[in-house]
């Protein structure tokens, strides 16, 4: 059976006036799945190409704080107490700061964990450099 599922890249926006970004992660929630959760996978190199003298801890840290408030509960703050679909709706709304997410999107899938995984393949991790032709 498959069920819906909605999802947000999550970026880092290391100068919000030049509007350029890194695809840091993904946040996916499925309501009839029963679940919420981020993933982040930063590539620090790249987000200093564009912004040299950025602060990657700070960056880390936020970034941390996406996980933790889809995991919930108490070490999650106020948030983290609000049930799973509302904290998704935290996550998402519209920032002007360092990190944002992207508009959500909607699709059907089969697993959610499995969903996840092919998101951060496809639109956050850099495909491998393919070698010459043989």
């Amino acid at each position: 059976m498959h069920a819906a599922y909605d999802y947000a890249l999550i970026r880092v926006v290391p100068r919000v006036e030049r509007g350029e970004f890194v695809n840091a992660g993904v946040v996916l929630s499925s309501k009839s799945g029963d679940f919420l959760e981020a993933r982040i996978e930063l590539d620090e190199t790249r987000l200093l190409a564009l912004a040299p003298d950025l602060d990657l801890d700070a960056v880390r840290r936020h970034l941390t704080a996406f996980a933790a408030i889809c995991a919930g509960g108490e070490d999650a703050g106020p948030i983290g107490r609000l049930p799973r679909r509302e904290r998704f709706h935290w996550l998402t709304a519209t920032r002007s700061t360092m990190i944002q997410t992207s508009p959500v999107h909607s699709g059907r899938c089969g697993d959610a964990a499995t969903m996840l995984e092919r998101l951060l393949d496809t639109m956050v991790r850099v495909p491998a450099a393919r070698g010459p032709s043989a």
